[in-house]
């Protein structure tokens, strides 16, 4: 069984830097994945996606379905994840539920004040404007997570919120209850 810490919030909610400092002090090894790693990786060809050559909305699905079953192959091969990810579909959470089945997942709700989100937006330059307040007003409604945590509290207090949480093994969000019936 893989440990996932799974870390869910808007667009520019600081998940990223929460990943990363939590990485550093986890004890034991834990891969850190998200789809910027691979939008920036190289392994989107974006630059033909923003150009119109290839249709983002045709492909989509079959990336976000592969990214997915990617995240279950890695933790069925034991690795553990620090998974950052914005669940803006309502068929995705299901599709993980399923997927990471077996798996102990720690949910986190990463919270950010909506203009503390739209400057992140503005200033990162790498997002559709206006997505990041999307995001805020529709991605937590209806999740039930294991801890709540506010990014502008900066990433140490968050870390060692986590940390705290994760240690005791307490699981009460919609994966656990995914997994307990």
């Amino acid at each position: 069984m893989a440990q996932i810490i799974f870390l869910h919030g808007p667009s520019s909610s600081g998940k990223s830097t929460i990943a990363r400092a939590l990485q550093a002090q986890i004890e034991v090894p834990f891969w850190h994945i998200s789809i910027d790693h691979l939008r920036d990786g190289g392994v989107l060809p974006m630059a033909r996606f923003k150009a119109g050559e290839f249709d983002w909305a045709a492909a989509k699905p079959a990336f976000f379905d592969g990214f997915h079953m990617s995240l279950a192959s890695y933790a069925n091969a034991g690795n553990n994840l620090i998974l950052e990810h914005i669940l803006d579909n309502d068929h995705w959470l299901p599709d993980l539920q399923h997927l990471l089945t077996g798996h102990d997942i720690y949910f986190v709700g990463v919270h950010c004040a909506l203009p503390t989100l739209s400057a992140r937006e503005i200033s990162r330059g790498d997002r559709p404007i206006g997505s990041a307040q999307l995001d805020f007003e529709t991605v937590h409604l209806g999740k039930r997570y294991d801890l709540e945590v506010q990014s502008e509290d900066g990433p140490e207090h968050n870390v060692n919120l986590i940390l705290e949480g994760w240690r005791t093994r307490k699981r009460v969000s919609d994966f656990f209850v995914s997994c307990d019936l």
